[in-house]
């Protein structure tokens, strides 16, 4: 495991850089030139044309790039990356043509993975998901949504989040944490749905808050999950906290969850594979995000694609997820959700970029900070082996890495 204090600080001058379109608005260089970028205590200073490097900044280190592309660090919008066991024998399930609802009817699906959650203990759950978080960030990851979920009691969501935010301090990753207290109804409750939410609402949720451990609050709205009244009422709460939300909204069928969420201010919509015209229309005007998840969309076969065409022509920003759980989706690799989403929801490749960069960041909340290679913006940023933008969605199985700069600190050096 690469502690944070064992990097290298990235602070001085890296030269050599051929911006990929969009990666730094407002910065215009001549045609074929290349930038440069000024780091002055993990926080960019400066960044332009190589050939005009302002006298003051160009006497530091240097770090000749080699024309390397860059491009701001990816970030992963929608992950359920702490949880106890894996769920390989649904997959089977599946393939045996067995349905998400009925693997969950028949004890599989997101409870199952609660009692391995809770019969973990924390350090149990730290250590399997800093394998999974490895992975990620040895794709460029430098921003992560970690969610909750698997626990459903305070005391194993307390222990999630808890380890959601170590593996930030640990691997210097910013780590945003969202309590997904409302993701399942666990054994104890069975019947009493009411019931659960209260105990969400009243007691897991400002708990936490106190704490220090939520950064936004969302909640699963399906058929079988919450109903559209459950999720206005874990939504009401988070108002009452001051909380952020967002939801998982319209995977399976259309419960109306999107245009609720819109009336809350929600970040983002995630899945939206039967979101509807009306729903559009208020995340539009909302401002909310929706978060595209392939990975979950390939592995369950599903047919029903998002309404792409119709959320491109409204201007909603779309970005896109590894949604890592281990029943839908054990997606490791961001880079390969660009060209499935790509290949599978037809993204152009700049479309695919803006969903891992600016509007991944905007459905964190983090706009202000990741998305784009600005001054004054934490140096994080990351330079390929590939020649043009459309190979990072282009490869699937090739890691195309070649350093990441992450918060500030030379995160990851890989051969050329």
């Amino acid at each position: 495991m690469n502690a944070l204090n064992e990097r290298a600080s990235a602070d001085g001058l890296w030269t050599g850089l051929r911006l990929a379109p969009g990666a730094a608005p407002g910065v215009s260089l001549p045609n074929g030139a290349l930038a440069a970028i000024a780091v002055e205590s993990g926080v960019v200073r400066w960044i332009g044309d190589a050939g005009n490097v302002p006298v003051e900044l160009a006497r530091g280190p240097r770090h000749d790039c080699g024309g390397a592309l860059v491009t701001p660090g990816l970030i992963d919008c929608h992950t359920h990356l702490v949880y106890g066991g894996q769920r390989a024998n649904e997959f089977a399930m599946r393939l045996a043509g067995a349905s998400y609802e009925e693997v969950a009817k028949a004890g599989g699906g997101i409870v199952s993975s609660v009692r391995a959650t809770r019969e973990a203990d924390e350090e149990t759950l730290f250590a399997q998901a800093a394998l999974r978080l490895e992975q990620l960030l040895a794709d460029g990851v430098c921003a992560i949504e970690i969610k909750s979920g698997y626990g459903l009691s305070l005391e194993h969501e307390r222990k999630q989040l808890r380890v959601a935010r170590r593996l930030g301090e640990h691997y210097g990753v910013t780590v945003r944490t969202t309590f997904l207290g409302a993701h399942a109804l666990p054994p104890e409750y069975a019947g009493r749905s009411g019931d659960y939410i209260d105990a969400v609402c009243r007691e897991m949720m400002p708990a936490l808050a106190a704490e220090g451990l939520v950064d936004a609050v969302d909640v699963f709205c399906e058929r079988i999950a919450f109903s559209l009244a459950e999720t206005e009422r874990v939504f009401q709460a988070a108002r009452m906290l001051g909380l952020p939300v967002k939801l998982h909204a319209e995977q399976l069928s259309d419960m109306g969850g999107a245009a609720l969420a819109a009336r809350y201010g929600a970040l983002s919509c995630d899945h939206v594979e039967h979101l509807s015209d009306a729903g559009i229309a208020a995340m539009r005007e909302a401002g909310t995000v929706a978060v595209l998840l392939p990975g979950a969309y390939y592995t369950l076969r599903d047919t029903h694609l998002p309404p792409i065409e119709a959320l491109r022509a409204a201007g909603v920003p779309m970005a896109v997820s590894t949604d890592h759980n281990p029943g839908t989706s054990p997606a490791l690799s961001l880079v390969l959700m660009m060209n499935m989403a790509c290949t599978l929801f037809r993204l152009t490749v700049p479309e695919a970029l803006a969903g891992v960069t600016v509007h991944a960041a905007r459905a964190l909340g983090l706009s202000d900070t990741h998305g784009v290679l600005g001054v004054g913006r934490p140096a994080d940023f990351v330079l390929w082996n590939a020649q043009d933008v459309s190979e990072l969605a282009y490869w699937f199985g090739r890691r195309a890495v070649k350093r990441v700069v992450r918060q500030g600190r030379i995160a990851q050096e890989c051969a050329a």
